[in-house]
């Protein structure tokens, strides 16, 4: 029987190899998270919060509430592109939050103050996260040149060294997972105790952050297929 690619393991399906269906499991993964997200989204940002506060608003009574006074909360170019910047201090909020009422322009912009919060407090995961982005970042760029020279030159070395570095990424959407819901969990509490939010506004807000959260397991799954993929091609190498 014939081999794929050279890899040491027998073609698929149709002749294709059947590591590419992780890489399709996970791409699937994404785009249905981020299509939940994005409808989650535009049904809860023509709701109109009670309060009429807008993002900017209650970002900045719930670091208020919170103590915190030395974070900017300021607007940023795009959709959907509101973060928490630690080096800087700065919520950053897009204008779909920014300048907003709805209860989801609202319940994003607690979520970044969320993360304000832990950064203030020394949440540890935030912690461990911002330690090891630049050797994630490293691992992201090297893994797959470093693994397809190993694949071609058939080197053990740089296969191990690829998957290695790889694994770095993995690790850390693995710590992003918890540091996201904690800092949703912040945020609704936020939004109670301040008052921003009633009861039932919460639950459209939680919707919003859920499916927020969703798009974090997504990455993480996309990741974990990704790395399982590289462990089977060396598999597959090393039986060449």
């Amino acid at each position: 029987m014939g081999y794929g690619y050279g890899y040491g393991y027998p073609y698929g399906i149709w002749g294709i190899d059947p590591t590419y269906f992780l890489l399709i499991i996970g791409m699937l993964l994404s785009l249905a998270a981020s299509a939940r997200l994005k409808s989650t989204f535009a049904v809860y940002r023509k709701v109109r919060s009670a309060s009429g506060l807008t993002g900017q608003q209650a970002a900045e009574r719930i670091l208020r509430a919170a103590g915190v006074f030395d974070v900017q909360v300021v607007p940023v170019g795009g959709s959907l592109t509101d973060h928490y910047d630690p080096r800087t201090k700065q919520v950053c909020l897009s204008q779909d939050s920014y300048r907003q009422n709805s209860l989801a322009a609202v319940g994003v912009a607690a979520h970044e103050c969320g993360h304000a919060i832990q950064h203030a407090t020394g949440y540890v995961p935030l912690t461990i996260r911002s330690a090891i982005v630049p050797a994630a970042n490293i691992g992201s760029t090297l893994a797959w040149p470093l693994f397809l020279l190993g694949l071609i030159l058939s080197a053990r070395p740089l296969l191990t060294l690829g998957i290695a570095l790889f694994s770095l990424a993995v690790l850390f959407q693995l710590v992003t997972l918890p540091v996201e819901i904690n800092a949703s969990s912040r945020a609704l509490k936020a939004l109670q105790n301040t008052g921003i939010l009633g009861a039932d506004e919460t639950r459209g807000a939680r919707k919003v952050l859920s499916a927020a959260a969703l798009t974090y397991v997504a990455a993480l799954a996309a990741s974990v297929l990704q790395l399982l993929r590289l462990v089977i091609l060396a598999g597959g190498r090393k039986r060449d």
